[in-house]
């Protein structure tokens, strides 16, 4: 297995995972969204609240903003020795405390820790008029996305089969396919056609090219073929902003490491 990035920046990335085979590349977007451990509020006690929002919808709204996450000095509930309770060593304490006329937004939530803090500081909130208020506290807590999509490190994560494009000796660079790709990505060269460079990557497997070259009345099959690489799958991943995209994957990667070393231990058992 070999992971290729063409691109990696704070919050998005593109790689490619060659030499594997379509059900692990399912297992690793699903533990990249679903079992990446992220902080989140869960608990939130409000003190005042008059608002046009109730309670319940404040709570909500607070849960869902992304919060930076590290792991360092940190466990989660199940592992803590304060049975659940909420110590120092579990949990990060947020307080807030807004009055009105202000548009209220995440950049109001003081935690504890100057690291766990939430990503963006303009996530609005609500919108408090004059004399009203809202006093809260609340605390975040590790968990994963298994359980409640607010802790999901990603927002968008899911690849597709590396596309391969080839074309036959009979291709007469009529260009019919050309105008037909919606990606753009085919030019006429030398009188046959070929992928732009650094555009290979952007087909859509939709194969309207194909289509376009059988209507040019070129015979029964098309000249311009695409297929899909079984063994290579392109990756696009955005995260929420929690963690950084490599430690997703890292993570990701472990999660799976992990379920496979518990399964052979009991298949030793048996």
């Amino acid at each position: 297995m070999k992971l290729e990035f063409s691109n990696l920046d704070e919050i998005q990335t593109r790689f490619v995972l060659s030499d594997s085979y379509q059900e692990f590349a399912n297992s690793l977007r699903r533990a990249m969204t679903s079992e990446v451990m992220t902080f989140a509020l869960e608990d939130v006690r409000i003190y005042d609240n008059s608002s046009a929002l109730f309670d319940e919808m404040l709570a909500h709204r607070l849960g869902l903003i992304p919060l930076v996450t590290e792991y360092a000095g940190y466990v989660t509930r199940d592992a803590c020795t304060c049975d659940g309770a909420g110590c120092s060593q579990c949990s990060v304490t947020f307080t807030m405390s807004v009055e009105g006329p202000c548009l209220v937004t995440s950049r109001d939530l003081i935690s504890e820790d100057p690291v766990i803090k939430s990503v963006y500081d303009d996530i609005p909130i609500v919108k408090l008029e004059e004399d009203q208020k809202v006093v809260i506290e609340a605390r975040a807590v590790l968990n994963s996305g298994n359980e409640h999509v607010k802790w999901q490190p990603t927002t968008i994560c899911g690849y597709k089969n590396y596309p391969i494009i080839r074309t036959d000796d009979n291709c007469d660079g009529c260009g019919h396919c050309v105008d037909d790709c919606p990606k753009g990505i085919l030019y006429v060269n030398d009188g046959t056609v070929a992928v732009k460079e650094g555009m290979y990557e952007e087909c859509s497997l939709c194969r309207l090219c194909e289509q376009a070259c059988l209507n040019s009345g070129i015979g029964e099959k098309p000249a311009i073929h695409i297929e899909m690489d079984k063994n290579r799958f392109l990756f696009t991943m955005e995260g929420s902003g929690s963690l950084p995209p490599e430690t997703i994957i890292k993570e990701g990667l472990l999660f799976l490491k992990s379920q496979s070393d518990d399964l052979l231990v009991t298949l030793e058992d048996l």
